[in-house]
């Protein structure tokens, strides 16, 4: 064969395979390679759209935290307050109980004194007539003088 029956056969052959190839093996590789393009832009635009949304949410983290901060911030100082009013409450409440502790000692050794008093009172009033008696060396008798033993002791 000659070189231009070759060089036409060849040239036949390889017309059907581009044909062959842009007909049945082209169509699938380019639909595949669509389809991977399309897939990156849908990972791109979703990454995209995951920041966007995690600086969204950092966002609203910062804001919430700063909240809970100041939160935390106002029910600590309630506490305290709380606290200092109820320190203060009791201190109070102790003073007022101190003074009626004090109140009621006093009461009670007035009320003992007095005792004490009316018990002098009833030994000095003994002594009187015991010494009366014995200047007198005779026997005095208490129901008879009953009324001048209750003066001799309101006197004193």
């Amino acid at each position: 064969m000659s070189i231009t029956g070759t060089l036409i056969v060849q040239m036949i052959v390889f017309l059907i395979l581009v044909g062959f190839t842009m007909k049945y093996v082209w169509p699938p590789i380019a639909k595949a390679l669509d389809e991977r393009a399309a897939k990156i832009a849908e990972g791109l635009a979703a990454a995209d759209k995951a920041k966007s949304e995690l600086s969204a949410a950092n966002k609203r983290v910062e804001a919430e935290l700063g909240q809970a901060r100041n939160e935390s911030a106002q029910r600590l100082a309630d506490a305290e307050r709380r606290a200092q009013a109820i320190v203060e409450e009791a201190k109070a409440r102790a003073t007022e109980e101190g003074n009626k502790i004090v109140a009621a000692a006093r009461a009670e050794a007035e009320q003992q004194a007095l005792k004490a008093r009316e018990a002098l009172r009833e030994q000095v009033a003994a002594l009187a007539v015991k010494g009366a008696e014995q200047i007198l060396r005779k026997e005095v008798n208490a129901g008879v003088h009953a009324d001048l033993l209750a003066r001799l002791q309101t006197e004193l």
